[in-house]
């Protein structure tokens, strides 16, 4: 059974001298499409399976052994720190220390992905786990030894990929026999009313695509590096996506991937949230 143990969030840096891993979870988002049901509680902290849907990252990324955690807020951000507080403990396994980037409280909303990551990059070391908030993946093994592999590559960043779900049938990337994510265009998407929905690629285009998970492992210089002109920390709460970043890392040969099969659940939609709720009491 996971523990909370209610105190004031923390603010001290991180750093890498400790040889720990650290890890991001995403949690900023306003969930607009998932009002009503985000008008009063932070998208987060909706309950899946008996517990806020965060708490399934965190799970995870506690069995693989990170032992430093910082979590962005923005929307109703101050519930997640009032829930959690600064240690996160489950049986048999070390506890999990938190500390919290709040956009909300220093900027008046959310820096999007790239602008979160930004910011947050003062608590965080060398190469660290990022993971979004409102995604269900409870197989996903955060692994020491895939932490381990890269740090030892030349890549600056690894991020898993999904079978495209059925809002997302373009795909992002695609992902060469070599393990090198691709900066690939997205498929085009036909309907028919007399079909399903199909994903047709242009003459040259046939290699597959897929999804981006949100999961990934970073290095710092992939923040330090051309395509990132946000400096660390992001004083002036810059706003700023990842995928432009990434597709320019891509380009550079410095983003590698991995492919992850087992459950995966973009929680977007009020709909998507109550298809989870309800296979837990099938």
């Amino acid at each position: 059974m996971t523990k909370h143990l209610i105190s004031a969030p923390s603010t001290s840096p991180v750093g890498s001298a400790s040889g720990l891993a650290t890890g991001l979870l995403l949690a900023a988002g306003r969930g607009e499409r998932m009002r009503p049901l985000t008008d009063a509680t932070p998208k987060p902290l909706l309950p899946v399976r008996g517990q806020p849907l965060m708490q399934w990252a965190m799970q995870g990324l506690q069995r693989g052994g990170v032992e430093n955690l910082v979590i962005n807020t923005a929307w109703l951000g101050e519930q997640i720190p009032q829930h959690f507080g600064e240690v996160f403990e489950s049986n048999g396994l070390a506890p999990m220390h938190l500390q919290y980037s709040q956009e909300g409280v220093d900027f008046g909303g959310a820096l999007e992905t790239a602008g979160g990551i930004a910011r947050a990059l003062p608590q965080l070391a060398d190469v660290f786990w990022v993971a979004a908030g409102d995604v269900f993946a409870p197989d996903f093994v955060f692994a020491p030894e895939a932490y381990a592999r890269f740090t030892a590559s030349p890549q600056l960043a690894h991020i898993w990929l999904v079978p495209n779900p059925e809002h997302n049938l373009g795909g992002d990337f695609g992902l060469s026999a070599e393990g090198l994510a691709l900066n690939l265009p997205k498929l085009a998407v036909a309907t028919s009313a007399d079909a399903p929905v199909i994903a047709t690629a242009a003459a040259g285009q046939e290699m597959s695509r897929y999804t981006f998970s949100t999961i990934a492992l970073y290095k710092r210089a992939f923040f330090e590096a051309a395509w990132c002109p946000i400096p660390a920390g992001n004083p002036e709460g810059v706003k700023a996506p990842l995928a432009a970043m990434l597709r320019a890392a891509m380009d550079n040969g410095a983003v590698s991937a991995s492919l992850f099969s087992g459950a995966w659940t973009d929680v977007g939609t009020p709909e998507r949230l109550a298809a989870l709720n309800a296979a837990s009491v099938s």
